[in-house]
């Protein structure tokens, strides 16, 4: 079920450009997808590694079986609606799939700390799909408690995170499909080998990939001045490291954010509820995250 308390969105026009939250925030509440206006709020960085989500099996049934939940499907059916590509009756939005494990790099992989996994976990994500073809992204949190409970904090379109899940599969079996915040990138890592899922990640490691400890002195020189406490982060910056070359303008994916005490927001995956990264003070993706038009490579 989707929290009924405060939601909110933005529109960002680039990955490394400011955004302003009260144009977006109008906009959907026209559409009656928004019931407010209000910002989530980050935890301390270290709270992920000791209290966010887990992704067995029982979790990722659960956050399906929160997906498929009669109010979560009405909102589904009012988000498909939103730009009057089909009616809100005629939307009749289904859950395709399961629920798959969503990973962002993890700042003390950045920070070169011993044993850090290139990568932690999020959020858990579900596609949902309309009878026009539209998809959306839902992602889903453990409730308060421990229960075993989900919810769905978030709905963003389209569908990268399950397709970029399967694309790593196929290309490295067994491996830990993750996205670099700041380029949207998307990679998978198993052992040593680094590969990448799209056309940001061929930009950043090439078409054959690299070694992971190549990819990790790549992101330390790129955002280890970024990190959380880092004087960058002090100043309150939010664009963060962008690459040289100016990537294409991007077409805006939209996401509505929902916050609840209910809902266990931990440094990281509190961020993924406001769609982004934040906790390594180098992300321009903040509460709409905006995705590209882009194919595997």
């Amino acid at each position: 079920m989707i929290p009924s308390t405060a939601r909110t969105a933005r529109h960002s026009r680039t990955a490394h450009h400011s955004r302003t939250a009260r144009s977006a925030a109008a906009s959907l509440a026209a559409t009656g997808i928004l019931t407010g206006a209000a910002l989530l709020t980050v935890a301390a960085p270290g709270a992920a590694a000791a209290t966010g989500p887990t992704a067995g099996p029982a979790a990722l049934a659960a956050a399906r079986h929160a997906a498929t939940e009669p109010t979560t499907l009405d909102t589904l059916a009012r988000f498909f609606a939103r730009e009057g590509a089909v009616t809100r009756s005629a939307a009749a939005p289904r859950i395709e799939g399961a629920a798959v494990p969503v990973n962002t790099l993890d700042p003390d992989f950045v920070a070169g700390k011993p044993g850090a996994p290139v990568a932690r976990l999020d959020y858990l994500a579900t596609t949902a799909v309309s009878s026009d073809g539209q998809k959306a992204s839902l992602w889903t949190l453990p409730k308060k408690g421990k229960d075993g409970g989900w919810q769905v904090v978030n709905i963003a379109s389209g569908d990268d995170e399950t397709r970029y899940a399967a694309e790593g599969t196929r290309r490295l079996p067994g491996g830990t499909v993750f996205r670099e915040p700041q380029t949207d990138a998307w990679f998978v890592q198993k052992g040593t080998k680094v590969l990448p899922l799209d056309r940001d990640a061929v930009r950043a490691v090439g078409a054959r990939g690299t070694t992971l400890a190549a990819y990790r002195a790549r992101v330390r020189a790129a955002y280890g001045d970024k990190l959380p406490g880092s004087g960058y982060a002090r100043s309150g910056k939010a664009g963060g490291y962008a690459p040289p070359a100016a990537a294409p303008a991007p077409e805006p994916r939209t996401v509505t954010a929902s916050t609840a005490s209910g809902t266990a927001l931990t440094a990281t995956s509190a961020a993924a509820g406001a769609g982004a990264l934040v906790v390594l003070a180098l992300s321009g993706l903040t509460v709409l995250r905006n995705r590209r038009r882009r194919e595997t490579p």
